[in-house]
């Protein structure tokens, strides 16, 4: 499976940014999808994932303020991040499969910057 995440950027505290990640290789309508992320001189942490039918699941420090949904017809997984905080700021990376596996799929990371 081939991930491409884009749409990170720079951002003010309190604004948004949409996520996308393309997935090609696979059936994407059957793959668990998700996205972690890494702060400056931090370790990754997973943020969301979206399952095939759609059922999603939230770290609970991103809970009500980013929302993770996919679109089997584009295969695409997107991240909408509202109410950006300081501590959001990172390399955001989308998978396929299960977030711990060494099966599973990376992107190549996109960065998002929130000033304060």
């Amino acid at each position: 499976v081939q991930l491409q995440a884009s749409g990170g950027g720079l951002v003010q505290a309190g604004g948004s940014l949409r996520l996308s990640c393309v997935a090609s290789g696979s059936i994407f309508s059957s793959d668990r999808m998700g996205w972690s992320r890494q702060a400056p001189g931090k370790q990754r942490e997973w943020v969301a994932r979206i399952s095939s039918d759609a059922s999603t699941t939230y770290a609970d420090s991103v809970k009500g303020r980013f929302t993770i949904s996919r679109d089997n017809a584009k295969n695409t997984v997107y991240l909408a991040m509202n109410s950006l905080k300081s501590e959001d700021t990172g390399v955001y990376y989308c998978y396929s499969g299960y977030y711990s596996s060494p099966t599973s799929s990376w992107g190549q990371g996109t960065l998002v910057t929130v000033s304060s």
